[in-house]
């Protein structure tokens, strides 16, 4: 997808442990980078209605109220693994923002405007892609807003 875009990136691949308990934290540590350039692509369902996309540091966790908040929802809770599987069309611990099989909107943490690039799961464990965030928001149709805590 980013390819196609034209977007200015880099995909990194490392050897993914199995055994490892974080993904995002793996992918930090193998490609040596700090953990707040790594972001995870969670996927959430705000009101049992719809899913969302948030993309938070690999150092923090999504909060539940403010992607609610942001979304304009009341609720969000993570949304089922086999569906976020279907909906995707990734595995658990290599859904990638880009190229997911349905379009859900994407709410990617502000965090991210401080960097010059960011990293993002390119589709598979195991591999990273790394763009602007900016390029990141323009593929995904997102939104910066506050939906990291710590």
């Amino acid at each position: 997808m980013a390819k196609k875009a034209g977007v200015v990136h880099r995909v990194h691949e490392y050897a993914h442990d199995p055994s490892s308990q974080s993904y995002g934290l793996e992918a930090a540590d193998k490609l040596d980078v700090a953990p707040e350039r790594v972001f995870k692509t969670l996927v959430v369902s705000l009101d049992g209605r719809s899913l969302a996309v948030g993309i938070v540091p690999v150092s923090t966790m999504l909060g539940m109220k403010l992607i609610a908040r942001a979304a304009g929802a009341k609720k969000a809770a993570m949304a089922e693994a086999a569906e976020v599987e279907r909906v995707t069309g990734y595995v658990l611990g290599g859904v990638s923002p880009l190229g997911q099989k349905k379009r859900l909107r994407t709410f990617i943490d502000h965090s991210a405007e401080g960097f010059e690039t960011v990293y993002v799961s390119a589709g598979r464990r195991g591999l990273e892609i790394e763009l602007s965030p900016g390029d990141l928001r323009e593929l995904t149709a997102g939104v910066f807003a506050e939906i990291a805590q710590t």
